[in-house]
């Protein structure tokens, strides 16, 4: 069974609701999941770091604050420093996902943060695979699959006068679920190819 950790911060409980979903798609999906607070990880000398090492694929998750990931998360990041010297993460599965308030609310640059780690790491990263759901007239906004159309990972979506408990709606938690799917899928492939 692949091991997949997923690194995540929230600063509002929106993105730890889409972290779950994250969770339950790949834990569907045939993986053990382990959730970890970027918060516990804010240090290279403490916190759960052999875990990260051990584990077949990272998935990180952050809202993105003023066009890029939380300060929290951006500080697990640099502490990801140590990880580095000593090539933990190399060839690891490696995946993203953000939530913001806005449907755009320059996501995208966060999920390159993102990506960016994962390549300093030596990780394969998993883009989404997913088209957006909603680029035609004829489709339906509110049951739409990634209807913000972000390709390099997850982008959801919760209003700013929404708690967590009504934001993000049903159709990007579901979204949520099937990302977390595709990353424990090819985390499965990968890891047999590896064997």
């Amino acid at each position: 069974m692949a091991k997949i950790a997923i690194v995540y911060h929230s600063g509002y409980g929106h993105t730890a609701k889409v972290t779950e979903h994250v969770r339950k798609g790949a834990a569907e999906a045939g993986s053990d999941v382990t959730l970890y607070k970027a918060e516990d990880l804010a240090s290279p000398e403490s916190g759960p770091w052999d875990e990260l090492a051990a584990a077949d694929a990272i998935i990180f998750g952050a809202p993105t604050y003023m066009g890029s990931a939380s300060a929290p998360m951006k500080q697990f990041m640099d502490a990801s420093s140590k990880a580095w010297f000593t090539d933990a993460w190399k060839d690891k599965i490696a995946a993203g996902f953000t939530n913001s308030g806005s449907l755009a609310g320059d996501k995208s640059g966060t999920l390159a943060q993102f990506a960016t780690l994962a390549a300093q790491q030596g990780m394969i990263w998993v883009n989404f695979g997913m088209k957006s759901g909603f680029n035609a007239s004829g489709h339906d906004f509110s049951e739409a699959l990634n209807r913000a159309g972000h390709s390099n990972g997850l982008a959801t979506q919760a209003l700013t006068d929404l708690s967590a408990e009504d934001g993000p709606d049903a159709a990007d938690l579901k979204t949520a679920e099937l990302f977390g799917e595709r990353v424990a899928n090819a985390t499965q492939r990968w890891a047999r190819g590896k064997s």
